[in-house]
């Protein structure tokens, strides 16, 4: 079974910001973590539910579908931000007290504005997940045997995008009242991640603090309580009802 699925090979790494003999800087609040922000979503279903891989499917076959698939959903969540996204406003790829440098090729280090940053990336994951050799498409094509590592790389690659996303322009985001959009999105993308170790914990850890409120399993819905006969006595459960979080 086919997916239909639409998305220069560099190398990039990050560096801590520590001024050199000082204290980092006092940590800035994260509005992102605020319960008024955290609770809002698209979805109130189990995301785990949702990436587990099917029988009947084959895990490369799964793990290109859904890449391509994050890959398209963080472009546009990127693109409804992008003009507050510039060389001025932006002029390092940032997430919390990290810095992203792209490497060439030719391994060049080169710090570059966030808007140059995520071009590079978004360019780069295009070319990847069309080239028939690399995401096949066609009955009877074999995935190449470097399949792993490729999905891990473009998947560290979109992490950054969306730790960016949070850190820089969270704000813009819920001017915008797109905070659910953005919140479902990384929720899925790192119970994904997580599931079939795509990103090292290493890379993620700069961001834990929002992805244990927003990965934590959902709490059943309370079935609605059965109407009572005028005669019959109120349920003890009925005036103490507390919902397990």
């Amino acid at each position: 079974m086919r997916f239909k699925r639409n998305g220069s090979y560099t190398l990039n790494r990050k560096s801590k910001t520590k001024p050199n003999g000082k204290k980092p800087p006092a940590e800035e609040k994260k509005q992102y973590l605020e319960a008024e922000f955290t609770k809002v979503r698209v979805v109130d279903f189990d995301l785990k539910e949702l990436v587990l891989l099917p029988r009947e499917i084959d895990l490369n076959e799964w793990l290109a579908s859904n890449t391509t698939t994050f890959f398209n959903l963080i472009n546009l969540q990127y693109s409804t931000i992008s003009e507050f996204c510039t060389g001025d406003t932006c002029q390092a790829m940032t997430a919390c007290n990290t810095i992203y440098y792209w490497y060439d090729e030719r391994g060049k280090k080169t710090k570059c504005t966030a808007p140059q940053y995520v071009d590079f990336v978004m360019s780069l994951v295009q070319k990847l997940v069309t080239e028939e050799e690399n995401f096949p498409t066609k009955y009877g094509k074999e995935f190449p045997n470097s399949f792993d590592s490729l999905v891990k790389k473009i998947c560290r690659y979109l992490f950054h995008v969306l730790a960016h996303l949070y850190w820089a322009h969270f704000k813009e985001t819920v001017a915008l009242d797109l905070q659910g959009h953005l919140n479902t999105l990384y929720a899925h993308f790192i119970v994904f991640v997580r599931e079939f170790n795509l990103v090292d914990p290493k890379e993620t850890c700069i961001m834990d603090d929002l992805s244990e409120i927003l990965c934590a399993p959902v709490p059943p819905t309370p079935a609605p309580a059965a109407p009572s006969s005028p005669n019959s006595a109120p349920s003890p459960s009925s005036h103490n009802h507390v919902t397990e979080r």
